[in-house]
């Protein structure tokens, strides 16, 4: 065993020690792995870990993170001493799992197992869409590779099948998974309940697989990374074959070194065995030499730097718009373009279902911002989410519409990927049921801070036939309880174009966007009204000295709207709010809140869907018209009926209230 691993081995060993948490195992056992990829193949500056074409590194077995903090440590990045000393503690640069935003050179939050796997599928399609548009007479200013380090764990989550399937489709010949096979997970031995083979699986998806490689052995590992290097046009899969903790005296081997510190005994005995003569925390200085890429990164970054010179040259043009993307910028005309897209809305007045005034919101959007990526999971002729000027990504070509497949959470994934990588803006999107797969991704996305655009149709019992298990119910409700989302659920065609500019806006807060099945009219607004949208919540339809106030979202605004005409017949005066999105409103402050939602007046709340979530706006006091049990199968009139959501029921619930 090298010295430089070893340096990785106990550094990892002592931080978990002296935290009296972690996951020694996997950081001992991969540590070769690391050692050669990190000295010898990865395009890194640690100077300037954003530098755009860098090689991203994913560890997707987050759980082995005192690998990365070391790596980072070791060759140069803002990660000192110090910060792996406070490993797992409050605040520090060295958190228990690798996150996104705390640490440079960290490129994705990990830890849910198979989920960076697919953050790194995604990264790597996002690499070969820019090289396809950006790349001209070789001045490749985008070529650089996604290198992924998996475990035992992340090949048995289903989200790694999804994403692994769909590489191999699209040929990411860039994109490079390490395996560390070493058939330990917590349990024990994996053949218990993980003993299919993975070479013969992968390789059934179309990837290179180079399989026996000895994980502890650099020159096999290199020449694994040499094969698979000179193969782009299949990802490849080197299956490392090794021990979990490997180094250590007497638990090496065995589940006794995945999640838990070796303890001081084991560590000193460790340190004999391997001959490492230094105290905790301390690494020779030539150790420290050989392993800094300071100086190698900073060539690596200033030969792309005279490449995008020469470009800039040559496409000025394309230089730019390339800095741009990169950088997240919005063009400098895309607010003007969206007011000129409602002021159109408001022309045509059009009555159609909101996921048609997406796709019509999509094609607006379009024309301005040529990093736009769509894709859905299967189900584009439901969705519409594909628009004139879209083409579709295939093996061998580039595009900006990715057909994913019925492979919900493995898109959700990716599409946190390619956010992550940037230079492009990506959105996917499914039946609002079927976000219920995607979940963790679209809660990974809100923790990193991030602003992927998830879509979902299909929004309520309205879909009808297809019955309760297609019939979203508490969907609405607890996306909106993910802190740091966005979820918009629009009305009419204005307020569809507006949660979408509201989305693509967005810097830090991942969106959900939320459309239904059935036609929905659209409504008149003034310009103050039109303003208003934005901030979530406004007084769509006022009434001079209101006795209540109804609330409503999406296909339920216009229910409001006609009861709110039928009481004003019998005298009632109430007044009609759309909260298209509850998660900025309540960011407004207090005298708007109270100036849309006045303390005094009583007030119900009407949406198809679970009714607890409302009770903060209503009160105890106040009424919900929701649905608290799952749907059913029949004609959407027949349901809306069945459930409450009339215009009589709102109307007898209004007068009750009073």
């Amino acid at each position: 065993m090298s010295h430089l691993a070893n340096a990785i081995r106990f550094l990892s060993m002592d931080a978990i020690q002296k935290a009296n948490s972690g996951h020694p195992g996997a950081p001992m056992g991969m540590a070769e792995m690391a050692e050669v990829l990190w000295t010898r193949y990865l395009k890194h500056d640690p100077a300037h870990p954003d530098f755009y074409d860098r090689d991203r590194f994913v560890l997707s077995n987050g759980h082995a993170s005192m690998l990365l903090y070391s790596l980072l440590h070791l060759t140069g990045y803002d990660v000192s001493i110090e910060d792996l000393k406070q490993f797992r503690q409050f605040k520090s640069k060295t958190p228990g799992h690798p996150e996104y935003g705390y640490t440079a050179g960290v490129e994705t939050t990990t830890g849910p197992l198979g989920q960076g796997f697919a953050n790194a599928v995604g990264m790597a399609l996002a690499e070969k869409i820019l090289a396809e548009e950006f790349n001209r007479d070789n001045l490749n200013i985008v070529n650089h590779h996604t290198y992924v380090f998996v475990g035992d764990g992340c090949l048995m989550e289903g989200v790694s099948h999804e994403a692994a399937s769909l590489a191999g489709t699209l040929g990411l010949g860039k994109l490079i998974v390490l395996y560390d096979d070493n058939h330990i997970s917590i349990d024990g031995d994996t053949k218990g309940w993980f003993d299919e083979n993975v070479a013969q699986r992968f390789t059934a998806y179309g990837w290179q697989v180079i399989e026996n490689i000895d994980g502890h052995n650099t020159d096999a590992i290199a020449q694994a990374l040499d094969d698979a290097k000179n193969d782009n046009t299949r990802p490849t899969l080197i299956c490392c074959r090794t021990v979990i903790g490997q180094g250590a005296a007497t638990k090496a081997g065995t589940h006794k070194v995945h999640g838990a510190p070796l303890g001081n005994d084991e560590i000193e005995a460790t340190r004999k065995a391997l001959n490492w003569n230094y105290a905790p925390f301390e690494i020779p200085a030539d150790i420290y030499q050989q392993w800094n890429a300071r100086e190698k990164g900073a060539k690596t970054y200033q030969q792309w730097q005279d490449l995008f010179t020469q470009y800039k040259e040559k496409y000025p043009q394309q230089a730019a718009e390339f800095i741009r993307r990169m950088n997240n910028s919005l063009p400098e005309n895309f607010d003007q373009h969206i007011q000129n897209a409602i002021k159109t809305c408001c022309d045509k007045k059009e009555n159609i279902a909101t996921r048609k005034a997406s796709q019509n919101s999509i094609s607006v959007l379009a024309e301005v911002l040529p990093e736009l990526i769509g894709g859905s999971a299967d189900l584009t002729p439901s969705n519409l989410t594909d628009w004139k000027n879209s083409v579709s990504i295939k093996k061998h070509t580039g595009g900006n519409y990715v057909h994913y497949g019925v492979r919900e959470f493995g898109m959700a994934a990716m599409i946190n990927g390619m956010t992550l990588h940037k230079g492009v803006r990506p959105f996917g999107a499914t039946f609002l049921m079927f976000s219920e797969y995607a979940r963790n991704a679209l809660r990974m996305a809100a923790l990193m801070k991030i602003n992927p655009i998830f879509v979902f149709t299909h929004d309520s019992i309205g879909l009808g036939e297809d019955g309760p298990t297609h019939q979203p119910v508490e969907q609405i409700a607890t996306l909106r309880q993910i802190p740091n989302m966005k979820v918009w659920r629009p009305c009419d065609t204005v307020e569809s174009l507006q949660a979408w500019a509201d989305a693509v806006e967005s810097s830090h807060t991942p969106s959900c966007l939320i459309f239904s099945r059935q036609n929905l009219p659209f409504i008149e607004r003034n310009s103050q009204q039109l303003s208003d949208i934005k901030r979530g919540g406004y007084v769509i339809s006022p009434q001079d000295n209101p006795q209540a106030i109804i609330i409503a979202t999406g296909s339920e605004v216009e229910l409001a709207l006609k009861a709110q005409a039928q009481l004003a017949n019998e005298n009632i005066a109430v007044s009609v709010v759309s909260m298209p999105c509850t998660n900025i409103f309540d960011k407004q402050d207090n005298e708007y809140q109270a100036k849309v939602l006045p303390r005094n007046l009583p007030k119900i709340a009407v949406e198809a869907g679970i009714s607890d979530y409302w009770r903060k706006y209503v009160g105890l006091d106040g009424k919900v018209i929701g649905i608290d049990t799952f749907g059913e199968s029949a004609p959407a009139d027949e349901l809306f009926k069945h459930f409450g959501f009339t215009v009589d029921n709102i109307v007898a619930e209004v007068k009750n209230l009073l």
